[in-house]
């Protein structure tokens, strides 16, 4: 038996479902990538540690993928393990009058929703944010003066001894686009939110309000991961880009954005290599330009 034979052993009998060699574009809001070597949908923390238990054993590399947002998938896909969370790690349930818990695998539509419904407040910013709760509080998400920072009481995880464990507020290192959990490979299961009770007249303008400035400065109608590149002290990495004479840019099928030169988009069947190549080419024409180089805020994963 192999090695991943073992793991997809184990995975069944806990009842989650394995996926061999799955096209992983269809699961990023990029619409880029190769193929999972294996891809699980883990329902449970429990059965997801016995998974865990055995790729350690087994020395086979594990990635979570959320909801693929803010990743760039490599062309010659994943080796290993691809780890999916649906099933409770999709749940979300009022703890108190002000508080929310839910899982890493909820999509921040569903969990702002939630919010709103439930008259709390301090969610807002992350309306129309393509991602998930996992996703979120890993790279502590912001907008529009908002961020995970401002909401997150603490964290459940699964260690790297396979151990469920909890981290609080400090624990947590947020910080502008980072948290602990850029610094191990710690997974994110769950979180508690700490929200603030509010009119859902005034929770409701306050999301139209910022879904409408995403739809008039963001290029929507094309896959994306997002903003590509963090902000830059004192600047803005679009203005930069666009000041360089890099807007409609293009590299293959991914281009500099025609709407928002902070973003690269992909016009029909841009690859991994034409969005590395052409992020390096802004990177050295504005380090260039004005000497600043600039952090890609997309994570590159896989065979690269």
């Amino acid at each position: 038996m192999s090695k991943l034979d073992k793991v997809k052993k184990v995975a069944m009998a806990k009842g989650f479902a394995v996926r061999e060699n799955e096209p992983l574009k269809n699961y990023t809001s990029f619409k880029i990538g190769g193929k999972a070597e294996m891809m699980i949908i883990a329902t449970d923390p429990q059965g997801l540690q016995d998974v865990l238990i055995v790729c350690d054993n087994e020395y086979i590399p594990v990635f979570v993928l959320g909801r693929g947002s803010n990743v760039l998938v490599a062309d010659k896909g994943i080796d290993g393990v691809v780890i999916k969370l649906e099933g409770s790690f999709t749940n979300m349930s009022l703890v108190d009058n002000d508080e929310i818990f839910c899982g890493a695998g909820v999509s921040l539509a569903k969990l702002c929703n939630f919010a709103y419904e439930n008259s709390l407040s301090g969610l807002e910013f992350a309306w129309g944010i393509p991602g998930s709760a996992g996703g979120a509080a890993y790279m502590n998400a912001g907008a529009y003066g908002g961020e995970m920072k401002d909401v997150l009481v603490s964290c459940t995880h699964i260690d790297n001894n396979q151990k469920q464990g909890t981290f609080i507020r400090d624990d947590l290192k947020l910080s502008y686009r980072h948290s602990v959990y850029g610094e191990n490979s710690f997974i994110i299961t769950g979180m508690l939110l700490k929200l603030t009770k509010d009119s859902p007249v005034e929770i409701r303008n306050r999301m139209d309000e910022y879904m409408a400035k995403r739809k008039e400065k963001q290029p929507l109608d094309y896959p994306s991961a997002g903003s590509v590149f963090k902000r830059p002290r004192d600047s803005y990495a679009g203005a930069l880009i666009e000041q360089a004479g890099l807007k409609g840019k293009q590299i293959g099928d991914a281009a500099v954005s025609q709407k928002h030169c902070g973003f690269i988009v992909n016009k029909g069947n841009a690859t991994c290599k034409d969005v590395l190549e052409l992020v390096k080419y802004i990177q050295d024409t504005i380090e260039a330009k004005n000497g600043i180089r600039l952090e890609c805020e997309i994570k590159p994963v896989g065979k690269l």
